[in-house]
């Protein structure tokens, strides 16, 4: 008996979602809206076949866009609750890394950026081989100011929606821009595609704590 996922990733500019039975993709829709994704995502899984209803969910729970990590994440959340169905997550940066993997095949540990907020990219160091004792943890995820960031890397290959960026601003190696896509999903070894589906911001709140309001006395009138 097979077992049907749907993927839902839309944690960066790029919409996609996908649909397997077992290992096989069967559906599947990928576009870079920008922005939208709040209003696109359910009639895109209502497209699928049987309105892509699963026996689990797979969602990227991020970092990346702070609005978009959080449309995912609900969707996958309330479809699972709704159909009775598993809820697991993977991060973004982890599926950007093995895509690269594939379609690159780098000879060296390798630099995935994406693009934060506040002038800051979030970025990890990815190994090169599938066969590194480290391959099966999700990557470590940092988040610093562009400037910063080119200063300090240094590798021959920079992959993701932020490795323009970086190397613009400095860096050296070369860039190539990928976003993460659904139909790579299962690309990630299993270990990373077993998280919480809680949206990582992959840094700290951006809000401050309000300044406490000024109490006035009260005058007494005599």
């Amino acid at each position: 008996m097979t077992e049907r996922l749907l993927v839902i990733d839309c944690a960066t500019p790029a919409l996609s979602i996908a649909l397997f039975d077992d290992d096989a993709l069967i559906a599947s829709s990928h576009a870079e809206l920008g922005r939208g994704h709040a209003e696109a995502l359910m009639p895109a899984i209502a497209a699928l076949p049987e309105g892509g209803r699963c026996d689990r969910i797979l969602v990227d729970v991020g970092p990346g866009s702070f609005t978009g990590v959080r449309v995912g994440v609900a969707a996958a959340v309330s479809l699972g609750f709704g159909w009775d169905v598993p809820v697991e997550g993977y991060g973004c940066l982890d599926l950007v890394a093995a895509m690269a993997r594939e379609r690159l095949a780098p000879v060296s540990d390798f630099a995935v950026v994406m693009v934060g907020g506040h002038g800051e990219l979030f970025w990890a160091i990815a190994p090169a081989s599938d066969d590194s004792p480290l391959q099966d943890a999700p990557l470590a995820i940092h988040s610093t100011v562009i400037d910063t960031l080119a200063g300090m890397i240094d590798v021959q290959l920079i992959v993701g929606s932020g490795a323009q960026i970086l190397i613009d601003a400095g860096a050296p190696g070369r860039a190539v821009p990928l976003l993460p896509d659904a139909r790579e999903a299962l690309r990630l070894p299993l270990p990373q595609r077993q998280r919480k589906p809680v949206p990582d911001y992959g840094r700290g709140a951006d809000a401050k704590p309000m300044a406490a309001p000024r109490i006035r006395t009260p005058i007494e009138v005599r």
